[in-house]
């Protein structure tokens, strides 16, 4: 493969820095007297579902699998030694299963349990992790027992890295906690918990070990770095909880809102959609806590300055998977669905003497959290979907109309399910129509001009999930995140057309992932951010307030034929009064740029400025855990005095230009 240099900002021409007479050359025009459309807060923002174990095991910091005895197999997760007897009429209505722990038999020396943890009990030396439990003696007195993480590659007593006592001294039901600090780290460790004294007989329910060191130190908290990445990004939107997995794949393990908020401890076990990948590999113990709830996404929206967007059921089940229409709720059956939709709001915005608003600020947030949007349904399509989805609307528009409402647009970026919902999402007047594209390089080359010709009177568009998947190269390397960043260009030129548009899938496992590419990949201990997550970084952190028009030759530049494989687009900051312009070179070739800002007043200029730019010499690179900055965006100062710039732009390049304006 060819390798080329880096871009080089300046004011000289291509003979100077290098390129010689292999950059072709373009006048590029910003008409700054023509502003255009206003760019919304949540044009750039994040799409969230818990696939590739992104929460259970991820973002949701818990350490420790099947804390509630609730999976289908009650013990999965869980190894048994000595007296351990399963039971299931428990303190928690939903959650009925704990352990009893009795005297062992001369064969174990100890009765107890163990936890393997998500792939693991992941440690830090000298970082605090909170052990909770709750617990009880039924037949009075006190259990006294010995909590430990425990480096199973080691032999003997050695092998215990952290290690605290708790006594149990009730026979009700209360809640124990300690803090446990080891002193070595290990990505491999487990959580044991042993009956110290074999006499007594003790209950155990709920078993937790969290970080200290969460995402904004809540107890019930976030893995700080994966939340901090997602903070960085500055998204504008988020859009959560999924998703195939607000579908299920029977309409009993739908995702429910209402049994993921209130106590963690009473929120029940569900189904995991993602159970297979799309090779049919199988993972039996991929199940949601919901422990990331739904308290828990709108807090996380407000904390990271993002719009909540949540999807909800509409009463369809996954239709890949399901199809036959009694696996669906029938129309007149949908009232218990709407009024989740109806609660939900409550919820999230009703004042703290309303049912649902009292329950957000009994979790500890009594201010609303100011929800503006809702998503109806997930990538569903048909008939059956349009004539569940009308009595939602009705009934959301009469009790909160001030609420935006999202349809969907199907699975497909066009073809016969795309054709048949616009149309028909126009006819029940939805706010935004959800569009999904995972398409190949070809597509995302021929898509700069997707928009231009969109109704600009019609339902705005949601681009909710997208990327750019190579074939037999499905992993993250950095060609498709290029064209990811080409094409956005066209979503920033049509700004009053789209008004959100969300990379997916957000997170993914190193060992459990069902679907890739994936925005940030991540180990037990380590994350790294992808090339297509700085592209998102770059368009969300230089998103401006309002479109300005940019041309060459008269028109834009959607990498049509004849425009040297440019895609570019430029916009106005008025927060920092400065000019924004993206270009993304997906040609193999440099081209030299003139940027001329035309139409400006005789008394002002441009002047210095900023040049980031994401280039790899190897367009198969990718960042890894082992090398996380491979590919990342490198800044440079550039100074300019006058009314243009100009510059070259390396081959396979994004650049983004920032300018101030200088009066």
């Amino acid at each position: 493969m060819r390798k080329y240099g880096k871009i080089l900002a300046a004011t000289t021409l291509a003979a100077s820095v290098g390129f010689g007479a292999f950059a072709a050359h373009n006048e590029l025009t910003v008409q700054t007297n023509r502003p255009g459309a206003k760019i919304q807060p949540t044009m750039y923002g994040l799409f969230f579902e818990d696939i590739n174990y992104a929460a259970d095991g991820g973002l949701y910091a818990e350490m420790v699998k099947n804390r509630s005895f609730e999976f289908p197999q009650n013990l999965q997760g869980w190894v048994t030694f000595g007296g351990v007897e399963l039971r299931n009429d428990g303190p928690f209505e939903r959650n009925p299963h704990y352990v009893r722990l009795t005297p062992a038999s001369h064969a174990h020396k100890h009765s107890g349990i163990e936890n393997e943890g998500f792939f693991g009990v992941a440690v830090k030396e000298g970082e605090e992790y909170r052990f909770s439990v709750w617990a009880r003696v039924p037949d009075g007195g006190e259990a006294k027992l010995k909590v430990v993480i425990a480096d199973t590659k080691s032999q003997g007593e050695s092998q215990n890295i952290a290690t605290k006592h708790i006594t149990v001294n009730s026979r009700e039901w209360k809640k124990y906690t300690a803090v446990l600090k080891p002193k070595v780290t290990e990505a491999k460790a487990k959580l044991r918990i042993f009956l110290e004294r074999p006499e007594t007989t003790v209950d155990l329910e709920h078993v937790s070990l969290f970080p200290v060191d969460t995402w904004k130190g809540h107890e019930n908290g976030l893995r700080r770095d994966l939340a901090q990445k997602l903070a960085d990004i500055e998204p504008g939107v988020f859009r959560f909880p999924g998703g195939c997995i607000v579908e299920g794949t029977e309409i009993e393990d739908r995702y429910q809102w209402k049994n993921t908020v209130g106590p963690v401890e009473n929120r029940p076990t569900n189904a995991n959609r993602w159970h297979y990948t799309f090779t049919n590999r199988f993972y039996p113990d991929y199940y949601q806590s919901g422990g990331l709830g739904f308290y828990e996404y709108f807090l996380l929206s407000e904390e990271i300055g993002a719009a909540p967007l949540p999807v909800l059921n509409v009463g369809l089940v996954c239709q890949y998977q399901n199809d036959k229409e009694e696996a669906h709720v029938a129309v007149d059956e949908l009232d218990e669905y709407i009024q989740d939709a109806l609660d939900l709001i409550e919820f999230a915005n009703g004042p703290v003497d309303s049912q649902w608003g009292k329950l957000r600020a009994e979790m500890g947030h009594p201010a609303p959290f100011g929800l503006e949007f809702i998503a109806i349904g997930n990538e569903q399509w048909g008939p059956e979907y349009v004539e569940r989805l009308k009595p939602f609307v009705a009934a959301i528009r009469k009790a909160y109309p001030d609420i935006k409402i999202v349809g969907s647009s199907g699975p497909d970026s066009e073809g016969d399910k795309f054709d048949y919902l616009w149309p028909e999402m126009r006819n029940v007047k939805a706010d935004l129509v959800d569009e999904h594209f995972y398409r190949p390089a070809d597509w995302f080359l021929s898509q700069g001009a997707r928009y231009d010709g969109y109704d600009r009177k019609g339902p705005k568009v949601f681009a909710g999930e997208y990327a750019c998947h190579i074939k037999k190269k499905k992993w993250n390397h950095y060609y498709p995140a290029l064209l990811e960043a080409a094409f956005m260009t066209g979503l920033e030129r049509n700004a009053d057309v789209v008004h959100m548009a969300t990379y997916a899938p957000l997170f993914a496992h190193v060992e459990g992932w069902q679907w890739r590419p994936d925005m940030i990949w991540f180990d037990n201990l380590r994350s790294m951010p992808t090339a297509s997550y700085y592209v998102q970084q770059l368009y969300a952190k230089n998103r401006g307030t309002q479109v300005v028009p940019l041309t060459m030759d008269k028109k834009p530049l959607t990498g049509a034929e004849g425009q040297n494989g440019l895609f570019a687009s430029a916009v106005w900051d008025g927060d920092k009064s400065q000019y924004i312009v993206k270009v993304a070179n997906t040609s193999a070739e440099p081209q030299e740029l003139t940027l001329n800002f035309a139409g400006m007043k005789k008394n002002m200029s441009i002047s210095d400025g900023t040049v980031t730019t994401l280039q790899s010499d190897d367009l198969d690179a990718e960042n890894t855990l082992d090398n996380p900055d491979l590919i990342k965006p490198v800044e440079t100062q550039v100074s300019v005095n006058g009314k243009s710039f100009d510059t070259t732009v390396a081959p396979y390049s994004f650049a983004v230009m920032r300018f101030n304006v200088k009066k």
